[in-house]
């Protein structure tokens, strides 16, 4: 296959892999909204145009549209001021929050179900220890002997028993050497190590890639494991303003990318899929499989930041009248969704020309 296709035939499946996931999140709010007795008008698979009506039943057009990416869920009333019966508006409090919480509900949902599933394949993350996954060339870790493999102790004699603790010993000690205690192959080993206070993009003050040991476990032990991983990623997102206020990760780190800069790692995740498929048969496609339970995950999480626009931000809005019984008026309401909604979108433009101009590159 020439490159031209092969690049075409991966830009076609994270189009429906991607689109499928945004169709699930849509399926949430369709499926929590009927149980709601809320009417839904239209389930579109894609956006419009519209191209044709599939069918209708329980009183729901569902329609193929021309733009072949996600899909839509239209529920009567959503955005106007309509309180007739079967509408959003007329909806209880506690119901309209449940239909509003029920895409993201999904696309964690899948993402706890497929990273269930990958644990039982490749293991589950001991998350007290941290090893080095990678260590580029001509960085410090290299000259230091630091390899690919090692599982990192102690730093300058505070334990290392987390991910965030070993960045957080890097970050606060640039351009101060580091006496770091490995252990390689049972054994424990000293080497020193300086942070820059300056590096290439994507290498990090040491040059490492770091991750936490796989340990095998049975299908019931990965259920809670699998949790964990979920909830952390949620906790994560939280964290990172903190973590970038503290400097405990680089802004270079926490990068916002688009929907262009989510296909160029997946791209490489693709590639590295392969490479690993090749010196290892069993191990073919969890890599991407891995990727897109991530990318479910955060768009769950992601749409329940509490941002207007959002299914958070409405949320919002929501809690007023479900908490104190205080309604805020659709009217404004809409309008706020409308003005953060055009922000949004011009992010996203902004976050697209980036992507294009600095193409996001994982270390390799």
């Amino acid at each position: 296959m020439t490159n031209i296709g092969s690049t075409a035939l991966t830009i076609l499946e994270f189009v429906i892999a991607f689109g499928a996931l945004i169709l699930l999140h849509e399926l949430g709010h369709f499926i929590f909204a009927r149980l709601s007795k809320i009417k839904v008008e239209e389930f579109g698979i894609g956006y419009p145009p519209k191209m044709v009506r599939l069918f209708r039943a329980g009183g729901t057009d569902f329609t193929l549209n021309w733009i072949p990416f996600g899909g839509f869920c239209r529920m009567k009333g959503e955005d106007q001021n309509d309180t007739e019966p079967g509408s959003f508006l007329s909806a209880k409090p506690i119901n309209r929050l449940i239909t509003l919480l029920g895409g993201s509900a999904f696309n964690l949902l899948l993402g706890f179900l497929l990273i269930t599933y990958l644990f039982t394949r490749i293991g589950s993350p001991d998350v007290t220890k941290v090893q080095i996954s990678d260590v580029t060339a001509d960085t410090p870790a290299a000259v230091s002997g630091i390899q690919i493999g090692d599982i990192v102790a102690y730093v300058n004699g505070v334990q290392i028993d987390s991910m965030e603790k070993l960045s957080a010993e890097i970050s606060t000690n640039l351009g101060q050497p580091l006496e770091i205690v490995l252990i390689r192959d049972g054994s424990e080993l000293q080497v020193v190590a300086t942070p820059r206070e300056e590096w290439p993009e994507n290498q990090g003050p040491l040059g490492i890639t770091i991750t936490n040991p796989s340990v095998k476990v049975s299908f019931l032990k990965a259920i809670p494991s699998a949790a964990v991983t979920t909830l952390d990623q949620g906790y994560q997102l939280i964290m990172l303003p903190v973590r970038l206020i503290s400097g405990q990760i680089a802004p270079s780190e926490a990068r916002m990318v688009s929907v262009k800069g989510i296909y160029d790692i997946y791209a490489q995740v693709q590639t590295a899929d392969k490479e690993e498929a090749a010196q290892n048969p069993e191990m073919a496609g969890l890599n991407t499989l891995y990727f897109f339970a991530v990318i479910s995950v955060a768009l769950g999480y992601t749409n329940l930041l509490p941002i207007p626009a959002l299914d958070g931000g409405r949320i919002l809005f929501l809690l007023p009248e479900l908490l104190f019984k205080k309604k805020i008026p659709a009217a404004l309401e809409g309008r706020v969704h409308m003005v953060f909604f055009a922000l949004l979108i011009t992010l996203m433009v902004v976050l697209i020309i980036n992507d294009i101009v600095n193409p996001v590159l994982l270390p390799r």
